[in-house]
């Protein structure tokens, strides 16, 4: 009797256990961690429900072998995990019955402070902005006018250093070669013009070719080709041509498109992308000018190219640090900084930006995007295939302006339809939409960390939207008019805007 009481009372002990172990297993999750391409971080394991972003950033650091801590965020379906995994299974009635995938996406070191005020409002244009742009480094700024004047700007006392003049038509674009030394500028009038940023004077005569108004700008990237010596201009003319600004003279001219070139985009392989009102994007090496690819998809004119390399290709050997070097070998050392010595050591400088986009690209091809007149975007790997990874839609009418963020994990875009929408920036799936713009966007820029946006609208408006919360941080009015263009400082610290009231406002945090 005694022995069997003593097995009836081992046996509901047994049970109980049991039971707890089950309840235990049950309170875990069986989750695979993965990064932004897919990739897994080890085999799937069991995640207590209780565990949140602190405890995934920890285990990620440990799994990576990470000597210095990163912060990571993390991803359920492009939902941001900002609290416990079970109240996130809770709240979005997830199932754990299937293995959950969660990913894991690598944050900035540095956060950018949002912008909320407007600390200058400078006058001097008489006719209306249409581009504005900062300096690789951040420290000097460029506006373009209907005025057919280039303006540099000094950001110290926000006023205007040098009024460039020379075009005869209005100034459409506006872009740095990434090693900061020259601002080349489009008209019109089909003209170019070389500008030294340190005096305001033309690095030689106009540079004739074109036939019909300049459409885009874009320079090789410094990690290629170190001096900055080679741009590339699209134009209305059917065209794209390359320069040399050292000889002054266009050495390869890009033709096969059939109607206008509306953009363009020199990528980090070394090839130059061409959207068209002919409805397709052209990609050409470089040396000889040959077609090499031709993306088809679109079924009205492309207006915007994207690439996701697209911030370390504007910064070249630029961070947002700030920090100058007394010696070339302190630099070498910490090769992610704002050199000095560039201007002397060009090739260390071509080592540094070669460091910093193998480090932001990784083992993924170089992504572009494109936006049409179609209401839709195309997400594409040209290197890889001359077929769309996806078709991405959703607006309701013509998409202006595409933009990768920094870390080229998210997509954004800009539409007639007064909103910005938000894409992954690997699988091109929609995300959100932000609201609030009562007039079309026109033109939208990123925060160097990729967690804030920025957009400028017909409204007279600018608004920061924050992608974590998916929601509207700051609303910027202030101008009396249609916003035409906006940037964000790359070191993060300002924001620059100009449009039909002819002013240029800087703001900040």
């Amino acid at each position: 009797m005694a022995v069997e009481v003593s097995n009836r009372a081992s046996v509901s002990a047994m049970e109980v256990e049991e039971g707890e172990e089950e309840r235990e297993l049950n309170n875990n999750v069986m989750s695979q961690l993965t990064d932004p391409e897919g990739t897994p971080l080890g085999p799937p394991m069991y995640l207590p429900q209780n565990a949140g972003p602190k405890e995934l950033q920890q285990m990620v650091n440990k799994l990576l072998n990470n000597e210095e801590k990163l912060p990571y965020a993390f991803y359920i379906s492009d939902q941001e995990l900002v609290v416990q995994l079970g109240s996130y299974l809770q709240k979005h009635k997830v199932s754990v019955e299937k293995v959950l995938t969660i990913i894991y996406q690598p944050q900035a070191v540095f956060r950018i402070r949002p912008v909320s005020r407007c600390s200058a409002t400078i006058a001097g244009h008489t006719e209306a902005v249409l581009s504005v742009s900062f300096s690789p480094d951040g420290r000097q700024l460029a506006s373009g006018s209907g005025d057919t004047t280039v303006r540099l700007w000094d950001l110290n006392t926000q006023t205007p250093m040098f009024t460039c003049t020379g075009h005869k038509n209005w100034v459409l674009c506006i872009a740095w070669s990434p090693d900061g030394k020259h601002l080349v500028s489009g008209s019109k009038a089909g003209e170019l013009q070389c500008w030294d940023p340190q005096t305001g004077k033309p690095s030689g005569g106009p540079l004739i070719g074109h036939k019909k108004w300049i459409t885009g700008l874009s320079w090789e990237p410094l990690h290629l080709k170190a001096p900055c010596r080679r741009f590339v201009s699209s134009s209305k003319d059917g065209d794209a041509r390359i320069w040399d600004i050292t000889t002054r003279k266009c050495v390869i001219c890009l033709s096969g498109h059939t109607l206008a070139v509306t953009c363009v985009k020199w990528g980090g392989d070394g090839v130059i992308y061409t959207g068209s009102q002919d409805c397709t994007i052209k990609v050409w090496e470089t040396s000889q000018g040959k077609l090499i690819r031709e993306l088809k998809g679109h079924g009205h004119w492309v207006n915007s190219l994207a690439l996701s390399t697209e911030h370390v290709l504007r910064t070249g050997a630029f961070d947002h640090t700030g920090k100058q070097y007394s010696s070339p070998e302190e630099m070498k050392k910490c090769l992610f900084r704002f050199p000095l010595e560039l201007i002397i050591y060009p090739l260390l400088g071509e080592q540094m930006a070669l460091e910093r986009y193998n480090k932001m690209k990784g083992s993924a091809p170089e992504r572009l995007v494109s936006g049409s007149d179609d209401f839709t975007m195309f997400l594409w790997e040209p290197a890889v295939s001359k077929h769309p990874k996806t078709r991405m839609t959703g607006h309701q009418q013509l998409v202006n302006h595409v933009y990768f963020s920094p870390d080229g994990q998210w997509v954004a875009s800009a539409s007639f339809d007064k909103s910005v929408k938000l894409w992954n920036g690997i699988t091109g799936k929609f995300v959100a939409a932000f609201r609030g713009h009562v007039g079309p966007v026109y033109q939208i820029s990123w925060s160097a960390d990729s967690r804030l946006l920025l957009s400028g609208s017909k409204d007279s408006t600018l608004k920061v939207w924050d992608i974590r919360t998916q929601k509207l941080k700051q609303d910027l009015p202030g101008h009396a008019d249609e916003v035409f263009a906006v940037d964000w400082s790359p070191d993060g610290e300002k924001v620059a805007s100009g449009g039909r009231d002819r002013v240029l406002k800087l703001w900040m945090g």
